[in-house]
């Protein structure tokens, strides 16, 4: 089967996505949670490193979730490759 240049510009464009957007989930997951320890200082009347771990963390998935989703829709879309309501 042959690839399209069109295809090929969606895959790329996809991978492209997805790769940046796990960046930032490591990003929060794994360096905010190891430097958390040394932030000491208050937010909302909670330690940050609380913060981060209890609820920071939580919002950012959520809304790495709906920008994954939101994107792909546009781009599923501009590729003509969307799903039919």
């Amino acid at each position: 089967m042959q690839v399209t240049e069109q295809q090929r510009l969606y895959w790329q464009k996809n991978l492209r996505l997805t790769s940046i957007l796990l960046a930032i989930w490591f990003v929060v997951t794994y360096v905010m949670a190891y430097f958390a320890r040394d932030l000491s200082f208050s937010f909302f009347g909670w330690p940050f490193s609380f913060y981060m771990a209890a609820q920071g963390s939580l919002i950012i998935y959520v809304i790495i979730i709906w920008y994954y989703a939101r994107t792909m829709n546009r781009l599923d879309q501009e590729h003509g490759v969307a799903e039919e309501d």
